[in-house]
């Protein structure tokens, strides 16, 4: 239940997108936080934990895909100039392989990562071009759509635009086709996108990656109701939520929940109170993993034609080519 306990206007700083999005997801008849506000500076330094976990299997699969397969990717490219354009970088460990075998081919490109984190961003401009001698870049911090259509704007280039990581997963099926749509929309025909999926597999090896012995995946989720306190003057009692991951292998759906485990209200700033009943949910994230044909079909379904597919040694995961269809 969610109820205004004050008629006085909202601070400037209550009408942020973020406090609007945190007070619809609460006051849902299914609680939910949207998975894009884990990653203050707090959450990236977290989920850099949660990758180098043993469970964790994704970021090894795709490293090792980067590793040893960028230069059968990079030789798909063609020799024309072009924008390569990553979303979601994070700390760029796995495209650091491609843009070094960009640099060594002599590509004619710039790199540009967009991130909603202007930590990650940061960090990328300080780090990236000690690392990678000649790299052009200019890093973009804001929404993906939003950045996209800024680097159309400052450059005609072609583009090749990179989603890897498995963050396609952190949408539904049709969350994730309308994604799809929206970046074919913003790109031109012919334009390439590499986009990383997590196969459907054993549903063990799954599950135990988002619910790490360590806990690190627990405090991740977490960690967004330490920043709604921080940043909305929320008053949520992090003890009294547990951590709860479940998959189903029918759909290849593997969903995080936070549960309250007493009865409770929680204040965020002077306006709002947010009443959980005992072992009520918070929906905070959603893994969608895919079988091959379903990501033939949301490539069709989207306007884009597979052209090549990169996999891991153990074929877990794999990083696949699409070209932009008219």
């Amino acid at each position: 239940m969610f109820s205004v306990t004050s008629t006085r206007k909202l601070p400037g700083r209550r009408l942020s997108g973020f406090y609007q999005d945190v007070i619809n997801g609460l006051k849902a008849s299914q609680k939910y936080l949207s998975s894009k506000y884990f990653y203050d500076e707090a959450g990236d330094k977290i989920f850099q934990q949660i990758m180098a976990s043993p469970e964790y299997y994704l970021t090894r699969c795709e490293m090792e895909i980067m590793q040893h397969q960028s230069g059968a990717m990079a030789a798909l490219f063609d020799g024309e100039p072009f924008d390569l354009v990553e979303l979601g970088p994070g700390d760029a460990t796995k495209s650091w392989h491609l843009l070094r075998e960009l640099i060594r081919t002599k590509a004619h490109f710039t790199y540009y990562p967009i991130d909603i984190s202007s930590n990650v961003i940061g960090w990328l401009e300080d780090k990236l071009p000690v690392s990678l001698p000649g790299l052009q870049m200019q890093g973009l911090n804001g929404e993906y759509m939003d950045r996209m259509e800024y680097v159309e704007q400052i450059s005609q280039r072609r583009k090749i635009v990179l989603f890897m990581g498995a963050n396609i997963g952190n949408m539904t099926i049709q969350q994730a086709t309308l994604f799809c749509r929206q970046l074919h929309d913003r790109m031109r025909p012919g334009d390439l996108l590499l986009i990383g999926f997590d196969l459907k597999k054993d549903p063990g090896t799954i599950l135990a990656a988002y619910n790490d012995r360590q806990g690190v995946t627990k405090a991740f989720n977490l960690n967004l109701l330490k920043r709604i306190n921080r940043e909305l003057h929320a008053d949520f009692d992090i003890d009294q939520f547990g951590h709860y991951p479940v998959y189903d292998p029918g759909t290849g759906a593997c969903k995080s929940y936070l549960i309250s485990r007493v009865a409770q209200q929680v204040h965020i700033g002077d306006e709002a109170v947010i009443s959980f009943s005992e072992n009520e949910a918070i929906f905070m994230e959603i893994s969608q993993k895919y079988s091959l044909q379903e990501t033939y079909y949301l490539a069709r379904q989207a306007g884009f034609s597979p052209v090549h597919e990169f996999y891991d040694s153990k074929k877990m995961f794999s990083d696949i080519l699409w070209r932009r269809l008219p």
